[in-house]
């Protein structure tokens, strides 16, 4: 998935697109009228100028606007995802999705439908929820600690299960005989949740309603600390930016023990110098309407020193997802003074018109599990 940690590796970055930013006043200096926030026009403009800029992937963050907060409402994660397939080309398309009060058949469709729109540049942010405010809203009951781990390894299995439900010549369209599919290459995942499982157990029989992704498998992303394996890439998050690169090396090395394993991608929150305005007093300002509460690293800083640090990162992780303070006034830099210089360094990958995700991770197209051996073509990866 990845060659020896070092200077010559190449990235990419990704960049969280929700809302105004990730900061929770982000509102207040975003760059357009407020009810813009909620319709097609802002996804359209914040995703192409994404692409635009050269960013490699998108991701989409979802769950329930918090209590007190001044943001009214948010567009679901997938949705976004699916407004921006049709009108985008190269950046790929990776919306959060819940695992706990989401149903895992529902799940699956919906992430296969987003791999036909974008045209195989989907993927899976796996979340798991564990607030009590979330579960009253479906009526079920509050799923917490080890639970949360459980619920999303069983959602991402059915998922899996169910996109290779359909081998990839299931689809014959045969107008002189009237058959639409080979029914033989549809096939049952009898998937049953396991007995240790804390939660409310439940059984899939399947198959999918739709046929299997271009992808064959969508790549599943998700926080080191929630799923370390039986995904595609990793997020690792540490307190503070000088911890992040020696989190990131024992992450790979450990990864090399093991022989191989997921892409390693750092997070990092973001703010940067704008328009003669310093990032130590943006932030400041900021920070007098509502404190930002996040896990992740964070810089504060130029552009210039910012491509230093990425650079840095990019030597020892596969890539970094960017969380900008406020979206608007980030991306302007990000995309006139970052991305260029780490491109003119060598640093990242080249942005690939019409590629898949899989293939910017590296990874083959695998063949359905429920395939003949006949029929099956090896593949790499999940």
């Amino acid at each position: 998935m990845s060659g020896t940690p070092g200077a010559d590796r190449q990235g990419f970055l990704a960049l969280e697109l929700d809302g105004d930013g990730s900061h929770p006043a982000a509102w207040r200096k975003a760059r357009h009228a407020p009810d813009e926030l909620l319709n097609g026009s802002r996804i359209r403009s914040t995703v192409l100028a994404a692409e635009s800029a050269g960013f490699h992937v998108a991701t989409f963050a979802d769950g329930p606007v918090g209590a007190g907060s001044d943001v009214v409402g948010r567009v679901n994660a997938l949705q976004r995802a699916a407004f921006a397939g049709p009108v985008t080309g190269s950046i790929v398309l990776v919306p959060e999705v819940d695992t706990v009060y989401t149903e895992p058949f529902h799940i699956s469709t919906q992430l296969a439908s987003l791999d036909y729109v974008s045209g195989g540049r989907a993927g899976w942010l796996v979340a798991a929820s564990g607030s009590a405010e979330e579960a009253a809203a479906v009526g079920r009951s509050f799923v917490e600690g080890n639970a949360l781990a459980q619920e999303a390894a069983a959602s991402v299995e059915v998922s899996r299960r169910l996109w290779d439900s359909w081998e990839d010549d299931a689809v014959i369209g045969d107008v002189a005989t009237g058959r639409y599919l080979d029914v033989d290459k549809l096939h049952y995942v009898d998937f049953e949740t396991p007995a240790d499982f804390v939660g409310a157990g439940y059984s899939v029989k399947g198959p999918s309603i739709i046929p299997r992704p271009l992808q064959g498998q969508l790549p599943v992303v998700a926080q080191a600390s929630l799923l370390p394996s039986s995904v595609d890439a990793v997020l690792v998050s540490t307190p503070t930016t000088s911890l992040l690169i020696e989190e990131l090396a024992e992450v790979r090395a450990r990864r090399t023990v093991v022989g191989g394993g997921p892409a390693v991608v750092a997070e990092l929150d973001v703010v940067l110098d704008s328009r003669g305005q310093s990032a130590s007093t943006r932030l400041a300002e900021l920070e007098a309407h509502t404190p930002w509460a996040s896990s992740r690293a964070r810089f504060v800083g130029t552009a210039a020193e910012l491509v230093d640090f990425l650079a840095d990162v990019l030597a020892v992780a596969d890539g970094v997802r960017l969380h900008p303070a406020v979206l608007d006034v980030e991306l302007e830099e990000l995309a006139q003074l970052v991305l260029p210089e780490l491109r003119r360094r060598g640093a990242l990958k080249p942005v690939a018109q019409g590629g898949t995700f899989r293939e910017l991770l590296g990874l083959g197209r695998p063949t359905s599990r429920y395939a003949s051996p006949a029929a099956a073509v090896v593949g790499t990866g999940n």
